[in-house]
C-alpha cells in the first residue's frame, strides 16, 4: 500500500446523527442544568407548534422525577392532534426530518433536530430509548424510539396499537436522562416555563417538579393566535445556489419565466420582462431544470436592480400588544407597563420580521440578586424563550448599549425593571444550532434598539410624572404647615371669620391650586409623545 493510500485508508463517511452525538454541545447539551432545560424546551416548543397548527388551545404538562443523583425521568404530554404512526420514528429518531425546515413560515422550532436530539441524549447518557404515546383519530399508538447513529435512521420497537373513541388526542413522550440537574436558578426548567407562559398566554402549562410541588401557569387569554400562512421566498432573499436548487427541483413549470412567477413572491409577468432585459444571454423560455449556474448568477444579479414590493407578512404572527400586556400584568403585576410592536421589516434583503418590546417597572419586575434588584431581559424568538448564551445575543447587546441615563434612569442597574423583546420571523437568525442567541444582523439590531427606545420613552414620561407629583406634594405640604398660624393671624386681624373657617378656606384654596397644576401638567404632554413619537425621525435623533 502506497503512502497516499495509507493516509486515505481511514477515510469514512459519517451521518449527521454521528456528528451531533460527538458534538452534542452544539444542540444545547452542555452543563447539567442547561441540558435538562434544553430537553424541556425542545418538547414544549414542539407541543406548542403542534397545538397551534391544529388550532387547539395548548395544554401541556411537564413532569420531572429524580431517579438517582443527576438522573431524572421526564414526561411531557400535550393535547394536540397526535402524530400518525408512520411519522413517529422520523419525529423522534431522525435528524433534520420534520415539517418545519423547508417551509417559509413562522415556527418556534425550525431545524428538525430538537426531539431527535433528546432521543440521542437519552441513549448516550442512560442507554435507553424514549417511549412515545400518540393518540390521533381513533387510535392510540405506543412505541419505543432510538436513533441509529450509523445511518441517521429511526429504530422503532415495542409497537402497540389500540382503538379508541377519538376523545383522546395528543402526544406523550417519556424518557430517562442522566448527566442533568434540576434547580431553581434563572437557567432552570421552572424559569424557562415561566417565560414560556409570558409569551404564550393562550397556553396552560403545568409543572410537577422533583420536589413534588405542582406549578400551574394558567391561560390568561382565550384567543388562539392566528395560524401563520406559508409564503413564497422573496427574490431579494435568494442566493444563486438557492435559485438553482429551486429551479432544478421544479416539476410543474415548463419555462423559467413561469417558474419565477409561480415559485417566488412578488414576481409578476411585468417583473419577468424587466429581468429579461437585464439578463443578456439567459433563455427565459427553457425548462427550469436546464437553468445553469451562469443563468442563476445573472438572474440574482438582476433581482438587485429591480424595485420590489416588500415581502408579505402573512407568515409571521407577533404575540400582540394586548396579549403581552395581560400576560405581564398577570405574572409581574407591575406599577407601570408599556408594550410596543414595530412595523414589519426585512433583513438579508428579503426575510420579513417583526420586533415586539415591552418594559415593566415595579411590582415583581426585575431580578432579585444578593445586592438587591437588577433589570431583567426576557429574550424571545417566535414566542420561545432564549435562556442561555445571553452575552452573545444581539438582544442583550442592544438593550445594554442604550444610554439609559438619557431616559432619566441614571441608576438603571439597580431598578426593578423587566424588558421583553420578541423577534418574529420565518427564519430566525440564530448564532448556532442551540437556538439560544440572535446573531448581529444590522437590520434586526436596529429594530430592537428602536423598539426598546420607544418603551423607554414611555417609562421616562411615567417616572418624570412621578417626580413632578412628588415635588408638587412636597411643596403643598410645606405650604400647609403654615395654614394654622396664618389662619389664626388673619382671624385676629380681620375680626370677622373664625380661625377654623379661615383655615378651611385656605386648605381648599391650596388643594385647588395643586390639583389644577397636576391637570395642566398632564394636558401638556403632546399627543405624539404620549404614543411614543414618530417611528422614523425620532429614532434617528435617538441614535
Amino acid at each position: 500500500m502506497g503512502e497516499i493510500d495509507k493516509v486515505f485508508s481511514e477515510f469514512k463517511e459519517h451521518s449527521v446523527a454521528e456528528f451531533f452525538k460527538k458534538n452534542r454541545q452544539m444542540l444545547g447539551f452542555s452543563g447539567k442544568t442547561r441540558s435538562l432545560t434544553t430537553i424541556i424546551h425542545e418538547y414544549v416548543t414542539n407541543s406548542l407548534d403542534a397545538a397551534e397548527e391544529a388550532k387547539v388551545a395548548p395544554e401541556i404538562s411537564v413532569e420531572i422525577k429524580e431517579i438517582d443523583k443527576e438522573k431524572y425521568h421526564v414526561r411531557v404530554q400535550d393535547n394536540a392532534l397526535g402524530i400518525p404512526e408512520k411519522h413517529i420514528g422520523k419525529v423522534f429518531g431522525v435528524m433534520l426530518a420534520g415539517t418545519k425546515f423547508h417551509r417559509y413560515v413562522q415556527q418556534r422550532g425550525q431545524q428538525g433536530i430538537g426531539a431527535t436530539g433528546c432521543t440521542m441524549f437519552s441513549q448516550v447518557t442512560t442507554g435507553k430509548p424514549v417511549h412515545v404515546i400518540s393518540a390521533y383519530d381513533k387510535k392510540v399508538v405506543t412505541c419505543d424510539v432510538e436513533v441509529d447513529f450509523k445511518t441517521n435512521g429511526a429504530l422503532v420497537s415495542n409497537m402497540a396499537k389500540e382503538e379508541q373513541d377519538g376523545s383522546r388526542r395528543g402526544v406523550t413522550v417519556e424518557a430517562d436522562f442522566a448527566e442533568v440537574k434540576y434547580d431553581k436558578s434563572s437557567y432552570g426548567v421552572f424559569e424557562y416555563l415561566k417565560r414560556t407562559a409570558i409569551a404564550n398566554p393562550h397556553a396552560k402549562i403545568t409543572l410537577l417538579d422533583p420536589f413534588g410541588e405542582t406549578h400551574v401557569f394558567p391561560r390568561s387569554v382565550e384567543q388562539i393566535p392566528p395560524k401563520p400562512m406559508p409564503v413564497l421566498p422573496h427574490p431579494l432573499g435568494l442566493a444563486k445556489n438557492d435559485l438553482l436548487e429551486f429551479a432544478h427541483a421544479d416539476k410543474e413549470n415548463m419555462k423559467v419565466s413561469s417558474f419565477l412567477q409561480n415559485s417566488l413572491a412578488r414576481v409578476s409577468a411585468q417583473k419577468v420582462k424587466e429581468l429579461e432585459s437585464l439578463c443578456a444571454g439567459v433563455d427565459f423560455s427553457k425548462k427550469p431544470a436546464d437553468m445553469s449556474w451562469d443563468d442563476a448568477d445573472k438572474i440574482v444579479g438582476a433581482f438587485g436592480q429591480v424595485k420590489w414590493i416588500a415581502p408579505a407578512t402573512d407568515a409571521i404572527i407577533p404575540i400582540g400588544q394586548e396579549q403581552i400586556t395581560k400576560s405581564l400584568q398577570s405574572i409581574l403585576n407591575p406599577e407601570f407597563l408599556s408594550v410596543r410592536e414595530r412595523p414589519p421589516k426585512i433583513y438579508r434583503g428579503g426575510i420579513p420580521f417583526i420586533i415586539e418590546a415591552a418594559i415593566a417597572y415595579g411590582g415583581q419586575s426585575g431580578k432579585q440578586v444578593a445586592e438587591g434588584t437588577q433589570p431583567e431581559i426576557l429574550r424571545y424568538a417566535n414566542r420561545a424563550p432564549l435562556i442561555f448564551d445571553s452575552a452573545g445575543c444581539s438582544i442583550t447587546e442592544s438593550v445594554k448599549n442604550i444610554e439609559w441615563s438619557r431616559y432619566g434612569l441614571k441608576n438603571f442597574d439597580q431598578l426593578p425593571i423587566t424588558i421583553l423583546v420578541n423577534i418574529v420571523s420565518v427564519h430566525i437568525p440564530y448564532t448556532g444550532a442551540g437556538k439560544q442567541a440572535i446573531s448581529d444582523e444590522e437590520e434586526v439590531v436596529g429594530e430592537i434598539r428602536s423598539a426598546v427606545m420607544e418603551v423607554a420613552r414611555d417609562l421616562q414620561r411615567h417616572m418624570s410624572g412621578l417626580r413632578s407629583e412628588k415635588d408638587r406634594a412636597a411643596r403643598k405640604n410645606a405650604v400647609l404647615r403654615y395654614v394654622g398660624q396664618l389662619s389664626g393671624d388673619l382671624a385676629e386681624l380681620s375680626g370677622k371669620d373664625t380661625k377654623a373657617a379661615l383655615e378651611k378656606k385656605l386648605i381648599l384654596l391650596i388643594e385647588g391650586k395643586y390639583t389644577k397644576q397636576l391637570e395642566e401638567s398632564n394636558d401638556s404632554i403632546p399627543e405624539d409623545a404620549a404614543s411614543g413619537g414618530s417611528e422614523g425621525d425620532d429614532d434617528e435623533k435617538e441614535e
